[in-house]
């Protein structure tokens, strides 16, 4: 196990209570497990002249060609895939404004979106918020799936469901800025029962705070943070 992947562990497992086991496919994916269930994925192994590692979000999606066809179409990028994983298939593609985001077919868990286990929220930075909902919502077929609901408030775009925030986008991001903070991009929350003591936890698992930190969340309390291999991340207090 690479050095990248033995920090992340550890870090992760203090900070999140995370165990992990390796991937399937490769020697250089960890699958983490909250309670016994698959969680995330981190992946190691790249080139030392690698930017800092990010999360990348993964949306479930009922075809992955469609998928593919339906970011292209609206000026996007598929960088890989789709290709077959397991029993399903996946792809990576990033938005009109490189943002980059995940999409998978095939079968997924049955967690409350946004609750329980599931990261709490996921929060885009874009340059034009609107225009983001639109590539998104016509990307991910969000006018058909039962439950959505997409509204404007406090200068944010909140996508919901059923009552629950799930994904929030804001404007002011720069692809050409020359902080990594306020380029396009996508930041998961996840939910602890303690934030200041798992920041804490962070900050002595090798964690630091961003230098220039992003807005806070439209709701709730959470801090965003560094890992050790510079992934950005943020802690949110959990819902009951």
């Amino acid at each position: 196990m690479g050095a990248e992947l033995t920090d992340a562990r550890a870090f992760y497992g203090e900070v999140l209570g995370w165990s992990f086991q390796c991937g399937l496919y490769d020697g250089r994916t960890l699958v983490a497990l909250a309670d016994g269930d698959p969680v995330a994925g981190i992946r190691g192994g790249g080139p030392r002249a690698a930017p800092a590692q990010v999360w990348t979000p993964y949306f479930a999606v009922r075809d992955a060609d469609e998928t593919a066809a339906r970011i292209r179409e609206r000026g996007g990028t598929v960088a890989v895939g789709p290709m077959a994983m397991g029993e399903g298939r996946v792809g990576l593609a990033a938005d009109r404004d490189g943002a980059a985001f995940g999409f998978w077919e095939g079968c997924t868990l049955a967690w409350p979106q946004g609750a329980d286990k599931a990261p709490a929220r996921l929060d885009l930075q874009t340059s034009d918020m609107f225009d983001s909902a639109v590539f998104y919502g016509e990307v991910l077929d969000w006018a058909t799936t039962e439950g959505i609901d997409v509204t404007y408030r406090d200068d944010h775009v909140l996508v919901m469901l059923d009552d629950r925030v799930i994904l929030s986008m804001r404007g002011g991001g720069a692809r050409t800025s020359p902080l990594d903070c306020l380029r396009p991009g996508w930041l998961v929350h996840f939910a602890v029962d303690d934030v200041e003591r798992a920041v804490s936890a962070a900050m002595c698992a090798g964690g630091s705070r961003p230098r220039h930190p992003l807005p806070r969340a439209p709701k709730g309390f959470s801090r965003t943070l560094l890992d050790p291999g510079g992934g950005q991340f943020s802690l949110t207090h959990r819902e009951d």
